[in-house]
């Protein structure tokens, strides 16, 4: 079959030929690949910053962004059909004993970080033609998300994110009482930083489960991404424009800041201006850059006196997935012309070098590997 890989040795990125998977055990699914999203990680790995072929194997397949159609399934499987369109999760548990995050299928908080990722990290990912996994690992998409299904895995990032907020800002008994993951009444404000594929999923998550929401971001008004939130009611600030006391004034108080841009000055900056009892969430990982001048005393001064939580949080679980795929078919129903818009260009898999490892323009790119 053919694949899309990356060959750290070499130095090289192409396709290459790989065997054709088959079932090995009873619980095994075969999945033809249909989509594959391409994101910064993968054109990291393709830079060499990162990225660790299976063992024995020179060469990493790439892609975890991935929708698919089942094909074939052994003889155990009982969650998923031929002919189901499915989402593949990422990470896969590290499998030692002392784990207990892994041993209860909660590989997204690995205590060992001897996960392996699909491909990412010692596994080979789905930017081919054909994949076989484990049916726990999968996750049907209904057929009306067709189109959309491949922003199911970006969006897991923030319903992973939203039930950490829910459950820290659930100390707080006066606070937006509302069953958690459901939508409120708009009485907590969200700041997403980053207006990529990552901070536009967020922002809409966050404003469909009940948050007045802006997006804030270096590039000025007007631009696409702006005229795509302002069709949902979203709001858009350039950080050119506002700085983050004058966007901390013109808001009040910040109860939640999304970190989607992976820029590490910008995020301090913006946590500067964080509210009271608020939680900052980190998703990106910066770059290779050079340090960052921090006011460590200030920031944790005001993480104490103000009750503050911080925290990081990376890939997902099966509940995250399954909770993205609700949120994508509301926003299907919702913001149809939003939602679809956020997907810019759709590439064969001979194209892939320009989105891969050349300048990259749109909003979130898309390799098919089988028509439509």
């Amino acid at each position: 079959m053919k694949a899309v890989a990356v060959s750290p040795k070499s130095r090289s990125v192409g396709i290459i030929r790989v065997e054709r998977p088959r079932l090995a055990r009873p619980t095994d699914v075969l999945v033809r690949v249909l989509d594959v999203g391409v994101c910064g990680t993968d054109r990291e790995i393709c830079a060499f910053e990162y990225g660790t072929p299976p063992a024995g194997s020179d060469s990493l397949v790439i892609g975890h962004e991935a929708l698919g159609r089942v094909e074939e399934v052994g003889a155990e499987v009982t969650r998923v059909r031929p002919g189901d369109l499915v989402v593949p999760t990422v990470r896969r548990p590290c499998g030692r004993p002392e784990c207990r995050a892994c041993r209860e299928d909660r590989q997204d908080f690995c205590y060992t970080g001897l996960f392996s990722e699909r491909g990412i990290k010692e596994r080979s990912g789905f930017m081919t033609e054909l994949v076989a996994d484990d049916e726990k690992y999968l996750n049907v998409v209904p057929p009306a998300l067709r189109d959309i299904g491949v922003l199911c895995e970006p969006l897991t990032i923030a319903e992973k994110a939203l039930r950490q907020i829910d459950e820290v800002q659930a100390r707080l008994p006066w606070a937006c009482k509302h069953e958690l993951g459901k939508p409120a009444a708009y009485c907590h404000r969200a700041v997403v930083l980053g207006a990529g594929p990552v901070g536009l999923l967020g922002a809409m998550a966050l404003f469909a489960t009940g948050y007045a929401v802006t997006v804030y971001s270096r590039e000025l008004a007007p631009n696409p991404k702006a005229e795509l939130l302002a069709g949902m009611g979203i709001d858009y600030l350039s950080s050119v424009e506002v700085t983050p006391d004058e966007l901390a004034e013109k808001l009040g108080n910040i109860d939640v800041v999304y970190e989607a841009s992976g820029a590490s000055q910008a995020s301090f900056e913006l946590m500067r201006v964080l509210g009271t009892n608020g939680v900052f969430v980190f998703t990106g990982v910066p770059g290779r850059k050079a340090p960052i001048a921090l006011d460590a005393d200030g920031l944790m001064k005001r993480m104490v006196l103000h009750n503050q939580v911080l925290f990081g949080t990376v890939n997902a679980d099966r509940g995250a997935f399954e909770s993205a795929i609700r949120h994508l078919a509301e926003f299907e129903s919702r913001w149809p012309k939003q939602v679809r818009g956020l997907i810019t260009g759709r590439f064969g898999p001979d194209e892939h070098a320009q989105l891969l490892t050349g300048k990259q323009g749109g909003i979130k790119n898309v390799i098919e590997f089988s028509g439509r």
